[in-house]
């Protein structure tokens, strides 16, 4: 054996193994005995996805909950959990009727008063929850299977909401545990989904352990989307922890796991050619946007003119262009907040935008007053997606002047401090690179740079007074062709006040192995539907 390839098998087996484990090697199994193994870009650390907008809380709490009503692929909400609803002619009042024979994960039945209550925590955080609950006058349980939305006034995304896909996702919860306060964490994972948590499995830093739900009862459809039969092959099925990619590749490509939520972009074009895996496109919903998130109650953002300034400095195609993928998965400057190719994209407000200028971030810097005051840049220097982005950006800022702090640390860390409204000498911040995704951003009821206006809840605390109305309009109506109208006067508003700055939009594809069967492209990894086919 070579050295090198000695070295990449050692690094497999000890990273993925971890302390006292060890994978069982696929021959000694079959192939759905095997457990199907998920490597997620980033640490479970919190396991309550009502509380955090973490994409790997979100992926874990589709592994264990489930939803009301679920987007099938064309975006239509279909039933879910529910049997069926009925809306009364004015739309005001909504009839919501559970499936037979839901069980949560400890064998007591799923019942209405359980719903209204996750109902009620989901919509006390999210965005989208809180426009929902603000439209509601009441909120009942008629019997063991039903209960009843009476809306004050019309509201045009009641099942948007109830299926939101996009963080926070209203999962629902039995009661007691749906009645803990909405800031604080939910202490049990008891949920009716196709997965039981394996909490005595679970160790941080090396994997996360579930077990095929036995009893529960999969709808009769096909799985479409995040809707239909949600029916599972595997007995067992892992979050793993591969910190390094050259080592998440080759395990990969051995067959030691079996999906890589992100591929390493560095190894795109190789995987390609790998007949081995299957690289998914990434397009769509599960598109990455990057955005640098301004802290607008300290100096000197607080201030439209500097941020303003942020906007000119920045040039969406040097910043795509230095994540190395192929042209087909980058867009070179793309300036909706609602995705490119997504059915609210616009150009409402975007004419400033197409010719960033650093002499007109110069002069906004002057007219502002700048002062050479330092810049702190909170930078998540161990992300594949946030790291090569925000490096471009922080030079592109250098150039026009800014005097930046830039403060490199590890993600966890950056998503403590971003948390802090001190002033920078107190241990405040200014600005934060990240990422967010096409299941955020594609819905203005989704997105974060909108449904966070105002609300004080989000870091950054930006706020348009402006744009309440606006979404408050958009949230009433239920006329495709009127919401795309409100949508471009959000977006117009919304880059006025420079609630955030874009990075650029880029795909970021999932890897597979070619032999697993049924796999749902969704954006993000659901491990149901799929089937493993031989080695």
């Amino acid at each position: 054996m070579r050295f090198r390839a000695f070295l990449h098998a050692a690094a497999i087996g000890g990273l993925l193994a971890g302390p006292g484990a060890a994978l069982q090697p696929a021959a000694a199994q079959s192939s759905q005995q095997q457990p199907l193994r998920l490597v997620m870009n980033t640490e479970l650390q919190v396991l309550d996805p009502v509380f955090t907008p973490s994409v790997v809380t979100r992926a874990f709490g589709f592994m264990v909950w489930d939803t009301l009503v679920a987007p099938d692929s064309q975006g239509v909400m279909r039933p879910q959990m529910l049997e069926s609803w009925e809306v009364s002619d004015d739309r005001l009042t909504w009839t919501f009727r559970l499936r037979p024979g839901l069980e949560w994960h400890d064998g007591t039945p799923v019942t209405a008063e359980d719903c209204v209550h996750s109902i009620r925590r989901w919509g006390a955080r999210d965005g989208l929850g809180r426009q929902l609950m603000a439209a509601a006058k009441e909120l009942r349980v008629v019997d063991q299977r039903t209960f009843v939305l009476e809306l004050a006034r019309p509201f045009g995304q009641v099942l948007e909401a109830l299926g939101k896909a996009a963080t926070l996702v209203p999962f629902m919860m039995p009661a007691r545990i749906a009645q803990t306060p909405p800031n604080q964490q939910i202490q049990e994972v008891i949920g009716s989904g196709p997965y039981l948590f394996r909490r005595e499995e679970w160790r941080p830093g090396d994997r996360v352990v579930f077990r095929r739900n036995p009893n529960y009862r999969p709808r009769q459809e096909p799985a479409d989307g995040l809707a239909g039969g949600k029916r599972v092959h595997f007995e067992r099925a892992e979050f793993v922890s591969i910190p390094d990619h050259s080592t998440k590749v080759a395990a990969l490509q051995s067959g030691e796991i079996d999906y890589l939520e992100r591929a390493p972009l560095d190894f795109i074009d190789m995987l390609r050619r790998d007949r081995r895996v299957v690289v998914t496109r990434g397009l769509g919903g599960g598109e990455i946007y990057g955005v640098i998130t301004i802290n607008h109650t300290q100096p000197p953002f607080n201030d439209v003119r500097m941020r303003r300034a942020l906007q000119q400095a920045i040039d969406q195609s040097e910043v795509v262009a230095a994540l190395g993928l192929p042209e087909d998965m980058v867009h070179r400057q793309c300036l909706t907040l609602f995705m490119c190719g997504g059915p609210f994209a616009t150009d409402a407000g975007t004419e400033s935008l197409r010719n960033p200028s650093p002499d007109r971030a110069r002069a906004l810097m002057r007219e502002a007053g700048y002062d050479n005051q330092p810049v702190v840049v909170l930078h998540a220097r161990d992300s594949a997606l946030i790291d090569p982005i925000a490096q471009v950006a922080i030079e592109q800022l250098r150039r026009v002047g800014f005097n930046l702090d830039v403060r490199s640390t590890d993600w966890s860390t950056v998503a403590q401090l971003r948390t802090r409204r001190e002033p920078v000498a107190q241990g405040g911040w200014s600005l934060t690179p990240i990422v967010w995704t096409g299941f955020d951003m594609q819905n203005p009821m989704a997105n974060p740079a909108l449904v966070y206006n105002c609300a004080n809840v989000y870091p950054g605390w930006w706020c348009d007074e402006g744009q309440v109305p606006l979404l408050q309009r958009f949230a009433a109506e239920s006329d495709p062709a009127k919401q795309r109208e409100i949508a471009a006067q959000l977006q117009a508003r919304a880059i006025e006040n420079v609630s955030i700055v874009t990075l650029g939009q880029f795909a970021s594809p999932a890897v597979y192995r070619a032999n697993l069967r049924g796999v749902l492209e969704v954006g993000f990894p659901v491990l149901w539907n799929i089937e493993r086919v031989g080695r």
